[in-house]
């Protein structure tokens, strides 16, 4: 345990400090841009006093992710202002706590979290990960996963840069709940008809590309597991290949080519065996 803690310090320090001069969003001041996306952008920030940051999730520096979302890229399934109900209906130490919501000067909706200076992603990339960081990442992921699926909610879109932590040694958290599904939600699709546009490269599902929209939670623990091997012991590597491009065809091949190619008889739904004998001739 003293090894890990020494290690976690090397990763950063227990106190950030922001330096003045930054931008003001509402009650958050000094912020700066920490991530820049097509659909939003997420500043790290200073929290003012009245702000509550769960403990598990809390830090000295009281440093918070503000999410500025950008109304006019926000196409189905990408909805901020479902995220911010799911985020409060799937309350949990597992999943990251949202601190507030609201609507900033010209419609763009903003969602504050408790900032986390790590993500999943980054750390397998170090390759020196300890065993029990690895066990303590999969029980927090499995553990959120479990909570939401009881819930009704898919996250659908599963991967390492969305699961970020406190520190090496975690609490992990399940994050960007962005595109999540779930079900009596009136901005999600019927069940029978969920968007098939979702997930991430090599780690969507196989029932997304062949076109099943009855997809269920199931989708996400197809995501988890790829991410497990990847905690497990194939670090930044991935253990499905999408290509260069990350195409569907190449990463059925490579799902083929790990896992074996199924056939009318161990995969016998009908929307899934007609594009297998589709791809058979």
């Amino acid at each position: 345990m003293q090894g890990e803690a020494l290690q976690d310090a090397e990763y950063s320090s227990d106190v950030e400090q922001l330096l003045p001069g930054g931008i003001t969003i509402c009650q958050y001041t000094d912020a700066y841009v920490h991530n820049d996306g097509l659909f939003s952008t997420v500043y790290k920030a200073n929290a003012p006093t009245d702000i509550t940051i769960p403990s598990e999730a809390r830090r000295k520096d009281r440093l918070v992710a503000v999410k500025v979302t950008n109304p006019s890229a926000m196409t189905p399934p990408h909805d901020s202002k479902r995220e911010a109900r799911l985020l409060v209906k799937a309350k949990c130490s597992f999943v990251i706590p949202l601190l507030e919501s609201f609507v900033k000067c010209g419609g763009r909706f903003v969602l504050t979290f408790p900032f986390m200076p790590h993500d999943l992603g980054q750390l397998l990339k170090t390759g020196r990960l300890s065993e029990q960081q690895r066990k303590t990442c999969l029980r927090d992921i499995f553990s959120g996963l479990e909570h939401i699926h009881g819930l009704g909610m898919i996250h659908r879109d599963i991967k390492p840069s969305n699961i970020l932590l406190r520190s090496p040694s975690g609490p992990a958290f399940i994050a960007d709940l962005g595109i999540a599904w779930s079900e009596g939600d009136p901005a999600s699709e019927p069940k029978d008809q969920k968007i098939l546009d979702v997930g991430t490269t090599c780690y969507r599902a196989p029932e997304l590309m062949f076109g099943n929209q009855k997809y269920d939670s199931s989708l996400d623990l197809w995501a988890a597991g790829c991410v497990a091997a990847q905690i497990v012991g194939l670090g930044k590597k991935t253990l499905f290949d999408s290509g260069d491009l990350g195409s569907d065809l190449a990463l059925i091949k490579s799902i083929f080519e790990t896992l074996g190619t199924p056939n009318l008889t161990n995969w016998p739904v009908s929307t899934l065996s007609s594009k297998l004998q589709t791809l058979s001739y």
